[in-house]
């Protein structure tokens, strides 16, 4: 029982010089402003978790942001208007900045750091989302665009929500046709340009589906590819996105 003591007291020890040495050198920093912050901190210091644009109150069908709190199953005058195919939305983050500019570093300038702090933010929100959600699905980019990026930033953000729920990820599902950009666009031209835009290949072995997107804007693109998902067997998708404009 010494012998054992003894042992794992090295090995502690071990474990936590080599734990200094990897902070001394790589220092794990705050994805907003760069202070230095160790391995089992959360990615975001507790100052710039505080100054983001966090939404308090939303809609459940949109996740667009409201002024006050809805009633009990009442969703905003524009999903009464036209209905999501959603069963539930969500988005801790308002697109202002500095999580607009973090995001665009992000996809468009391959600031791959921040995808840790951005899938740290949707684990804690994951908490309040459906228990039956039994599968989650990043947006797909179409190959092109993914090759040419490099990576999909759906895929990055998704990895601690997967590695922290154990749910399955879809990979049957494909962005078939290239789409123009949709900045700029308004909802009816974002509809035409993603009719067709997405195919599932096979059979999706899920009941409820967790689609994940770093963006929602006008919802068309998260909206298409439930549409795609329901027609093909799966009972209810929810969304989960870092930000809603």
């Amino acid at each position: 029982m010494r012998m054992r003591s003894s042992a794992l007291l090295a090995w502690q020890f071990a474990c936590r010089s080599v734990r200094a040495i990897e902070f001394a050198v790589m220092p794990r920093c705050c994805a907003f402003c760069g202070v230095a912050r160790r391995h089992e901190e959360p990615a975001i210091c507790s100052g710039c978790e505080g100054d983001l644009p966090w939404i308090s109150e939303q809609c459940s069908g949109c996740a667009r942001p409201l002024a006050a709190k809805p009633g009990e199953g009442v969703r905003c005058a524009e999903c009464q208007d036209r209905p999501t195919p959603f069963h539930v939305a969500a988005a801790p983050l308002a697109y202002e900045f500095p999580v607009d500019a973090a995001i665009r570093m992000f996809k468009f300038h391959r600031k791959l750091h921040y995808a840790a702090a951005f899938g740290e933010v949707l684990c804690e929100t994951a908490v309040d989302l459906p228990a039956d959600i039994d599968a989650l699905l990043p947006v797909p980019l179409h190959w092109l665009r993914h090759g040419v990026r490099g990576f999909n930033q759906s895929a990055e953000i998704c990895r601690p929500l997967q590695k922290l729920s154990g749910l399955q990820v879809i990979r049957n599902v494909r962005r078939v046709r290239r789409t123009p950009p949709q900045s700029g666009m308004r909802a009816p031209q974002r509809r035409r340009n993603l009719a067709g835009a997405f195919a599932v290949r096979g059979t999706v072995r899920a009941r409820h589906v967790l689609l994940i997107d770093d963006v929602i804007t006008t919802g068309e693109t998260c909206s298409q590819l439930a549409r795609e998902l329901l027609a093909h067997g799966v009972q209810k998708v929810s969304v989960l996105a870092l930000a809603r404009a």
